[in-house]
């Protein structure tokens, strides 16, 4: 029913950049709080950024501050994580999450978060 689908990972080189998409399907993505998680081999899966329902509200980890951004295209049904100044500590898989009881406010905890997507690999190495 509920489908978040992520796209644009892969390999980079220290400092250069990624653009990972979040396509929703299935429910209007608007209505929901969007977080980006990230998890490394051998470590807790941790909270990136995330995007509020109804005022489109951002938080950002204090380790992406600066470098990532994310942003919210309502016509496309699609959630955006901008990467730059990549560094091979950003290597992980990462996911999009939703969650619509999140109404005009988002957390970097992935408790409140209902739906996952399946996840992709960013791997930052020269």
């Amino acid at each position: 029913q509920l489908q978040l689908v992520e796209s644009g990972g892969g390999l980079v080189q220290p400092g250069g950049s990624l653009r990972l998409s979040c396509a929703a399907s299935g429910f209007t993505l608007d209505y929901y709080a969007i977080g980006w998680f990230r998890q490394a081999p051998g470590k807790e899966r941790e909270g990136v950024s995330c995007i509020s329902s109804n005022n489109g509200r951002t938080y950002y980890a204090d380790s992406v501050k600066g470098r990532f951004t994310i942003s919210r295209d309502n016509a496309k049904n699609t959630v955006y994580l901008q990467m730059n100044s990549l560094k091979p500590e950003d290597t992980a898989v990462y996911y999009c999450a939703a969650g619509r009881r999140l109404i005009g406010l988002c957390v970097l905890r992935k408790e409140p978060y209902n739906d996952w997507g399946q996840g992709i690999q960013v791997t930052v190495s020269s």
